[in-house]
Formats: C-alpha cells, structure tokens, sequence
C-alpha cells in the first residue's frame, strides 16, 4: 500500500520520535551502513518507519533528500545483506522527495543483527540489547515463567486453601461469587489456575500473586520480597533480615507498612508544633517496591527482590538487567512481565505504564532529598533513596543527577527546566543564580541536558530540555 502525504504529515506532528519511528534529514545522502543499523534496530522493537528528507526534531520541516535515487536496487541490496525485506518507497510532498522505508517487525522468537550487534533504540541512540532482553525473546513462543506450573493436582478445596481468592475481589472492589464455582471460574479465567483432567493446576502466576504460604510452593518461596535493616551505612551488623511469606497482591500493603515501620523519622518544626517526618516518602517507596516485584528476571535463580534500609539511604534491587538505560526511566518504559504488570495494575498495586519513577523523582524534590540512583549491576538493577542532604553537602554527581531528573520531569509534564525552576527544586532563594548555573554547565557538559533553544544567548531566558528530547 503506497504511503500518502497525509501519513507522513500525520507522522511529523508525533510528539517525539520513538522505538518504531525515525526522521532524518539526509538531504544529500544516507549511509548505507547506518540506514542497515536503524532497520535492524526498528524490526527488534516491533517495526517502524524511517523517513528520510524530513528534520528529525518540531516542526519536522520537509527539507527533501536525493538519497537512495533507485529504491527498488537500495530495497534488493539491503534483502541480500539484512536478511528481510524493508519496502522502500519515494513520496512526492508538495514541499520536496522523501523516501520512506517501511521496516517490518522481526518474527517471534527471533532478533535481527547487523555485523553481530543486535541493535534497539535507546533514545538517539542505537544500543546492543542486553542479555536479559535477548533471552526474552529467544524464549518467545514457549510457555514463560508466570504461565509454569506452581502446584498440579488440586482439588476445589486445595485451591482455596493455598490461595487468597477473598483478596482478589476485595481488591478489585467486587462481590465475593455466591458459590465456589464463581470463585474458580474467575480465578480460571485470569490464568491463575488452568483446568487438568478432573482437578486444577495452579500457575506460578496465580501462587506469585495470591499464595497465603510462598513456601508452601516449592519454586515461589524463594521469590518473596526479602527485608534486610543494616546498623550505619555498610552491611557488616545485621539488626534484622525478614523475608515476606505472602503473595505479592495479598501481601503488598502489609510489606509496604512493614518497611515505613522500619524506616527512621527526623524530627520537624512547623509553626512552632513538632511531628515525626519518616526519612523517604511513602509513595517512593510504594512505587519502587511494585517495580522491584513486576519487573524483576524471574529466571534469574538464587536471587530475590531486597529491600534493604541503612542509616542514610534505602537500596531496592530486582533481578535481571532492565530492557531500557537507567536514563530512560523517567520517560520510557518497557515491562519484563506484562501480564503480572496489567494484574498489578488492575488490583490497584501499582500507577499505569510509566509513571512510577516520575512520582518517585517528584517526591524527593518534593521532600528536598537528593536525587533517586538508579544503577545495574551483573545480575541485577537497584534503585536508591538517600536521606535528606543540603546541596552544599551534595558531590557534583549528585548535583547533576538531581539537575537531569529535575529537566525529564518537567519535560514529560510539557514544560522546560529552567535556572528558577531548578532553584525552587533546592529551595534556593534567587541571590544564587549562579550556583543553580554551574549546576545548569556541569549537566549539559556532562551530556545530560542541552539547550532548548539554541539559538537563545540571553541566559536570563534560556531553558533546558533532556540530551534525548
């Protein structure tokens, strides 16, 4: 089906580009080495579009490109070299040629690559994939950790008696079904339990989520969230180490209070009164203990989702290396376990699709804390809390980092970072411009950040966007 003008104007008023769609300008020529690298990136994420001819940054003016001046030669040279066959198609817009390939989507199970390297968008950037993300998608097409067997051989009576099913509608605000029947069926459809022969099977899904007993699962014990209370700042003195025993729906709310139990209070005075304030916002922690849980590797083996607190600072890892960089948090997101996610969701457990990290970066500026670490290490990913600090007390990565969060959320809520803004993020009174701008230098030397109007030389008025804005 040939592509329209319309389909290209409607292209250029997206609000950014993203996994399945490209822009270049190429308005001489396009290499083809790099045009083999974005197509084999674009198949990996689903499939896409890369225009050629058109500014890849608002308003995407039409510009015009003589590259590729024999589409169906360029579309038969990259079949011989790629292995898939990208549709290559030149479009007379009124303001000038643009070419378009049309890039499907690689096959389930399988991922394309250009000289070895399987490639993915990371924001401008074309990245190898993580082994993680590989293995998913070897693993496609074959039946995935949530849909294995937790317990065969149930009776009626054992699955009520090993899961919580009165938790279920009570989360989802539902009258518990008249009879048993109603029960099962429901627990049947949501693949929580799969009919065998006379009896029922019980998923890792279903125990995962609504075990009254992880242990009483033999491969689920040790997926229960693990609580760990160290003394000072380093692992050396143990105060406590308590796993959870509960599924992760019925036993959510209990583990979240069980950690802001734990967690230290500072002491405040407001208008002459004190109260107790806890040391990190309950919704930070809410939201990066659900992430923890949904998006951790459940093949990784050994290994739980932790939850360990320090005098000065809260460390919550998962798992398994995630499917996007750690700079990415805030705007992107791509879930390891869509159907525990969309369950989670659904119970009430977590926010819709990405918006867990924005809440989490919002509310350490709203308590004044540093910034949120987000890092991956061999075998899993972490994110970190830290006690309050005052900006003096802050390294310059710290600083940068509080500067780059700061810039992704006012960019994902439609508005720019600029040298007043960051100041109110540290609360800092208007004679220290300066400072805020060194801070504003250091982020954009460091690649974080730039400018959102080049062209802007009064420093009174320039803002910021993110380096993949």
């Amino acid at each position: 089906m040939a592509i329209t003008v319309s389909q290209i104007d409607g292209w250029r008023a997206a609000h950014s580009e993203h996994q399945n769609l490209e822009f270049k300008e190429a308005k001489a020529q396009f290499d083809n080495r790099k045009l083999y690298r974005y197509c084999v990136a674009l198949a990996n994420e689903g499939g896409g579009h890369l225009l050629l001819g058109i500014e890849d940054r608002p308003p995407r003016r039409v510009v015009g490109t003589a590259a590729f001046n024999d589409p169906v030669d360029m579309a038969a040279k990259m079949f011989k070299v790629l292995g898939f066959r990208v549709e290559i198609e030149e479009v007379s817009h009124p303001d000038a040629r643009v070419v378009v390939c049309t890039v499907p989507s690689r096959p389930r199970g399988t991922a394309f690559n250009f000289e070895g390297a399987y490639l993915m968008r990371a924001g401008e950037e074309l990245v190898p994939m993580s082994e993680d993300r590989l293995r998913a998608i070897f693993a496609e097409g074959q039946p995935d950790w949530l849909s294995q067997t937790a317990m065969p051989d149930c009776d009626d009576d054992g699955v009520v008696q090993l899961l919580d099913t009165q938790s279920y509608f009570d989360l989802l605000h539902l009258p518990y079904p008249v009879n048993r029947a109603g029960v099962l069926e429901r627990f049947e459809k949501e693949k929580f339990i799969l009919r065998q022969g006379r009896g029922w099977t019980i998923t890792n899904l279903g125990g995962l989520l609504f075990a009254k007993k992880l242990e009483a699962f033999d491969r689920l014990g040790r997926k229960a969230a693990r609580v760990i209370v160290y003394e000072g700042g380093n692992k050396l003195k143990t105060k406590s180490d308590k796993p959870g025993t509960k599924g992760y729906a019925v036993g959510f709310q209990g583990l979240v209070e069980y950690i802001n139990d734990l967690v230290p209070s500072n002491e405040v005075i407001e208008q002459a009164l004190r109260r107790e304030m806890k040391m990190f916002p309950e919704i930070a922690v809410r939201e990066l203990v659900a992430n923890a849980l949904i998006h951790q590797d459940f093949n990784e083996s050994g290994t739980s989702v932790m939850i360990e607190i320090y005098d000065d600072r809260m460390e919550i890892s998962n798992p398994g290396k995630p499917f996007i960089p750690p700079d990415r948090f805030i705007d992107e997101y791509q879930s390891r376990n869509e159907r525990l996610a969309d369950v989670m969701r659904r119970l009430g457990i977590c926010e819709e699709k990405g918006s867990g990290v924005d809440k989490v970066v919002q509310a350490a500026e709203v308590f004044q804390l540093p910034a949120p670490d987000f890092r991956v290490g061999g075998r899993c990913t972490s994110a970190i809390l830290f006690a309050h600090q005052d900006l003096d007390d802050m390294d310059r990565k710290d600083r940068i980092r509080a500067c780059y969060q700061h810039c992704c959320l006012r960019y994902v809520m439609n508005e720019k970072m600029t040298n007043q803004s960051l100041r109110e993020r540290f609360k800092l009174p208007e004679d220290k411009v300066a400072l805020v701008s060194q801070i504003l230098a250091a982020t954009a030397d460091a690649g974080k950040i730039k400018l959102a109007d080049p062209t802007q030389t009064s420093t009174r008025y320039r803002s910021y966007v993110p380096f993949w804005a």
